[in-house]
């Protein structure tokens, strides 16, 4: 007796886990919840054409009436039509949306990013090293320039580490969550809207423009190099207007020890007057594509003597590497400038290195005097040598 081969398709999933599916049929959602917002829930789905997973957004509504109103209506789609006019490799997909009015929901299919949020994703992590800061950094302005020279100009206006993720096959980060972003046809924009922990000082003028992504993108920086999030020393929303509107930093931001992240921080914290755009951001050295990074250790003990310790898991930038000096004495006054004038650093590919100096001062003993460290960015172009 023969076999039969079965050409029968087997499901990737157990049909009992399955809710509901979509009006054209291209996609089903799965009962369990793996995300939740202030308005929505946020389901693992699937998309049967494609053989793909996605993510099921989903708004209810206890109130018929509601959903029937043109008002919410088009801020329901604006989110889901504004992503489908946007074209960046760093924004998040939206494939459809639609209003079941069986169900009072509103339904949006986007791309499923299962590592979760940039906030979750380091907090699993335990922290993420300098180079990966200025990939993501440099991603993120990407998108924000893109957004921001548009015509019109679009502002994202709740731009934070929860509505960033991270895409598993490449590694790159997405921008999602553009519920609140919005047009600016005329300037500045007079409506209040965001999270208080990101949001600009002029956000509470009610006036303002496309330089709050700019400030909100410096409190990402800060989330990314520190794991905590700003203003965490407050205990309400009121605490952080106070401190906001009286120009006092997060305390987080003394936690940054790499002075190049805290000095590009500090610029996106700047009066709205000062503040950099994100494209000018880009051009900081700091972001250069090939930029990589070092660590200089010196070490200041009583006899005036100074040693100095690199160190570096890169292979490719300690090949080649030249230092023209390596010691000096601590009674010429501009030993120090000259430190920093003839450090000058350089990997065998040619690219800039970038090098932060940690100081320890200690006795002849070997014991710490004091509890002093100081980062300061050294030489930053090619080697004099």
């Amino acid at each position: 007796m023969g076999f039969e081969e079965s050409h029968e398709k087997i499901p990737p999933f157990d049909p009992s886990d399955v809710a509901e599916k979509s009006p054209c049929g291209n996609y089903i959602r799965f009962k369990k919840i793996i995300g939740r917002g202030a308005f929505k829930d946020v389901y693992k789905g699937f998309d049967l054409f494609e053989n793909v997973e996605i993510a099921w957004n989903q708004i209810c509504f206890d109130d018929e009436k509601a959903l029937n109103s043109p008002e919410i209506q088009d801020r329901l789609y604006s989110e889901a039509n504004l992503l489908r006019s946007l074209s960046h490799s760093n924004i998040m997909k939206c494939y459809t949306s639609w209003l079941d009015y069986d169900n009072n929901t509103f339904n949006m299919i986007t791309e499923l990013f299962s590592l979760g949020s940039l906030r979750h994703y380091i907090k699993k992590l335990g922290g993420v090293d300098l180079q990966t800061i200025r990939n993501w950094g440099r991603q993120i302005l990407q998108v924000l320039s893109y957004l921001h020279n548009r015509s019109p100009c679009i502002i994202h206006r709740d731009l934070k580490c929860d509505n960033i993720f991270v895409d598993i096959n490449s590694g790159e980060i997405k921008i999602g969550d553009f519920g609140l972003a919005i047009e600016m046809v005329r300037a500045p924009v007079q409506v209040l809207a965001g999270t208080p922990e990101f949001m600009a000082p002029e956000y509470y003028d009610e006036e303002y423009d496309e330089l709050v992504d700019v400030y909100a993108f410096g409190m990402c920086l800060m989330e990314l190099a520190t794991l905590e999030y700003p203003y965490c020393e407050c205990t309400n929303p009121a605490q952080i207007f106070k401190k906001v509107s009286t120009g006092v930093k997060p305390y987080t931001l003394a936690k940054v020890e790499n002075f190049e992240v805290k000095e590009i921080i500090e610029k996106c914290l700047l009066p709205v007057s000062m503040r950099p755009s994100a494209l000018e951001l880009l051009k900081d050295p700091f972001f250069s594509v090939g930029k990589k990074s070092m660590e200089i250790e010196i070490n200041i003990v009583e006899d005036q003597s100074m040693r100095m310790q690199s160190w570096c898991t890169d292979e490719s930038i300690l090949s080649g590497i030249s230092m023209l000096y390596n010691s000096m004495s601590l009674s010429d006054g501009g030993c120090f400038g000259k430190l920093l004038r003839s450090c000058c650093y350089r990997s065998s590919t040619g690219d800039d290195v970038s090098m932060n100096s940690r100081i320890t001062f200690a006795s002849s003993s070997g014991d710490v005097s004091k509890d002093f460290t100081v980062w300061k960015p050294f030489f930053y172009g090619k080697s004099h040598a």
